[in-house]
Formats: structure tokens, C-alpha cells, sequence
């Protein structure tokens, strides 16, 4: 079994689970509460329902973490693919089109191998094998390229507000006259850092190289070869938490020198 079997095979599972999302899209859409102001629709579930069932199918060895089903397989499995079906669903529930569709693959002592982002409403894939990150639109693959240029920065500002939100940034002397913010609450944000379509992103929020809706953006971050790190500076392995993804290492060592004034 090689990486780039896995690979397509993230890219195939993001894309089963985009065409749920789409197909569902704008129907009425029964809600399950999780927590206070979190929740699901059954497009959720619908889309990890498919995306597990080839995923399971094609490595029935492998175990899974479903953002909604929760963990499968054998805990200390050496592969584990990790799977956030739709991650915007607030935005998906009142028809915003800013949705994104994560997988990907952890195998123990390799980290990220294989992962994918798909945006369901712009026939968009972008993907990693873990050393190169490519953008799949219809058949045609074209390499992803960071960019500074757009001086955009996206901002997580989901609760709940952690020792540093990323708000504080907004009012950071210094911040308005380099970035622009821009908040679009779903972790496609990160694939637009790796596609030069925004600047860096921003979050707090713990360990995140794991996480069903991080794991994915954070390989295609590092594999188009952005800045990469914890909220410190430090790298993700040995940082306390929390995610800086920026275009290049000049807009890395800006943003951290406002974070430290913020």
C-alpha cells in the first residue's frame, strides 16, 4: 500500500462526501444538537456515512475518526484516517456557500501521509500525498502555490475563547496597516493559504495536528512548504497549541510579532 494509493483515495473520499454536501444543499434539514450552539444536519451525517463506507471499504484494516460517529478500530492502530464531512455548518445551514470537506490519513511515526480538502460548491479538490499539494479541478492537476500578495488573514473566532483569541489580533497595533482580516468559520480557509488565496490563517484551540477539522489543512500548509507553527513560534510537535499558517516566512514573522503586542 503506497502513499499515492492513499492519496487519491483521501481525494475520492473528499469528493463523495462534497457531492452529498452539494446534493443536500438548500433542502430542509433536520438539526442534531451536539453542544450549546453546536450541531449537525443530516447532511453531516450523510456525508461521513459515505465517506467511511469507501474509506472502510478500500482499507478495511485501517480505523477512522468521524467528526460526528466518533472513533472506530483499534485505538493504537498504526493508521487512522481522520474525517470532517462538513466543516462550516453553520454556514451550510443557512445557505452559505463556505463549506469545506476534510480527510485525511495519520499513520503512526509519519505523521499526515495522505489528506484532502474539497470545496463542494467550486468542483474544487486540494491534495496531498504528504510531499507535494495539488489543486484538482475536474481531471486536471496543478500545483499549489503560497502567496502573500493578497495580505489577507483569516481569523478563527469560533467560541469557545481560549487564553488568546484571535480577535485580540484585529486591534493589534500594527495589524491594519499590513492585513486584512477575514473570518469564513470553516478550515477551507487553510487550503487557501497553501493556494496563495490568503496570506496566513489563525486559531488557538490546543493540539490541532490531529484534529478532524485541522489535520487536513495543516499537510496541505506544509506540504506547499507555507510557515507552519503553534501560536509561540514553535513547531506543532513541541508548541503548547494553537496554529499560525502563513504564505512565507516574512508574513510568519510578522504575525508573530503582533501576537505578542496583542
Amino acid at each position: 500500500m503506497n502513499t499515492t494509493n492513499d492519496a487519491q483515495l483521501a481525494l475520492s473520499a473528499a469528493q463523495s462526501g462534497s457531492a452529498v454536501v452539494r446534493k443536500l444543499y438548500g433542502a430542509p434539514l433536520d438539526r442534531v444538537e451536539k453542544s450549546a450552539g453546536d450541531f449537525a444536519t443530516e447532511a453531516d451525517l450523510a456525508a461521513e456515512r459515505t465517506m467511511l463506507d469507501l474509506l472502510r471499504a478500500a482499507r478495511p484494516e485501517d480505523a477512522v475518526t468521524g467528526e460526528e460517529s466518533g472513533a472506530t478500530g483499534t485505538a493504537d492502530t498504526r493508521r487512522r484516517w481522520l474525517v470532517d464531512p462538513l466543516c462550516g455548518t453553520l454556514n451550510y445551514a443557512v445557505q452559505n456557500m463556505l463549506v469545506g470537506v476534510n480527510v485525511a490519513l495519520r499513520e503512526t511515526g509519519s505523521g499526515i501521509t495522505a489528506a484532502a480538502t474539497a470545496d463542494p460548491f467550486n468542483d474544487e479538490v486540494f491534495w496531498t500525498d504528504g510531499t507535494r499539494a495539488r489543486l484538482r479541478r475536474g481531471d486536471t492537476d496543478t500545483d499549489l502555490r503560497p502567496s502573500p500578495d493578497s495580505c489577507l488573514v483569516d481569523l478563527n473566532l469560533d467560541p469557545p475563547f481560549p487564553a488568546f483569541p484571535p480577535a485580540r489580533l484585529l486591534t493589534a497595533p500594527g495589524f491594519a496597516e499590513r492585513f486584512r482580516p477575514r473570518v469564513v468559520s470553516t478550515t477551507l480557509a487553510l487550503a487557501w493559504v497553501a493556494a496563495g488565496r490568503r496570506a496566513a490563517y489563525v486559531t488557538d484551540g490546543g493540539d490541532l495536528r490531529e484534529s478532524v477539522h485541522f489535520a487536513a489543512g495543516i499537510a496541505l500548509c506544509e506540504a506547499a512548504g507555507c510557515t507552519v507553527t503553534g501560536l509561540d513560534g514553535l513547531p506543532l510537535a513541541s508548541s503548547a497549541g494553537g496554529l499560525v499558517a502563513a504564505a512565507d516566512a516574512a508574513t510568519h514573522t510578522a504575525l508573530m510579532e503582533l501576537i505578542r503586542r496583542a
